[in-house]
């Protein structure tokens, strides 16, 4: 795939502007498309409505509450989301994937690994940090018995319906949403699920995976 392929538009979600400036000059270093800035769940909210982004960097701190309380209205808008945060607890890292984050970093990273989780999101993929994945594996959560113990309450929602033998088009019309978003929210699900394709996922219903 071509770098200008992979050129992501952002949409940067953090408390403080020093820290967006750099994310900003970093993001540009490789590329990339850093667009509307947000100290606030107010602000991001705003942008969204202004814009269409192809990712969202997410800080889970900010000055009107958490960053976990936006992660449903950037996935209603259908915008991967990169959680950067300096929490590194298992708990906290658990949380954000289960309310809608596709990929996690923490901010004692190296800059790479954040470049790093930016490109795996605009290929469609999910991503973890060492250091979030060395928390959740501590916690052994990694390894977790429950697969499904990661997916967001929405995304249960598709599972289930999928399980149900529901087509995309019955599940958009049940919950509201359009049949693209639908597609999204699969493809969230297999990537969390750590599977090839839908037919995976579909194999993995069959074979008693609810």
């Amino acid at each position: 795939m071509s770098p200008e392929a992979l050129a992501a538009h952002v949409l940067l979600i953090d408390d403080h502007p020093a820290v967006r400036q750099g994310l900003r000059l970093l993001l540009e270093s490789r590329g990339h498309r850093p667009g509307a800035e947000a100290g606030t769940r107010t602000e991001a909210l705003a942008a969204l409505g202004g814009a269409r982004f192809d990712l969202a960097l997410l800080d889970l701190s900010l000055e009107d509450g958490s960053g976990l309380d936006l992660l449903a209205d950037l996935a209603e808008h259908a915008i991967p989301v990169l959680v950067y945060s300096m929490h590194e607890d298992a708990a906290t890292i658990q949380r954000a994937l289960r309310c809608g984050a596709n990929g996690y970093v923490t901010k004692r990273e190296e800059p790479d690994v954040l470049l790093e989780g930016v490109g795996a999101l605009m290929r469609g993929g999910g991503f973890v940090s060492p250091r979030a994945a060395q928390a959740l594996a501590e916690k052994g959560d990694a390894a977790s018995p429950d697969p499904l113990s990661l997916l967001s309450d929405r995304e249960r929602s598709i599972f289930s319906a999928m399980a149900r033998g529901a087509a995309n088009a019955e599940i958009a019309a049940q919950l509201g949403i359009s049949p693209r978003t639908v597609e999204t929210y699969l493809a969230r699900i297999v990537n969390k699920l750590g599977l090839e394709s839908i037919r995976a996922l579909r194999k993995f219903i069959i074979a008693g995976g609810q």
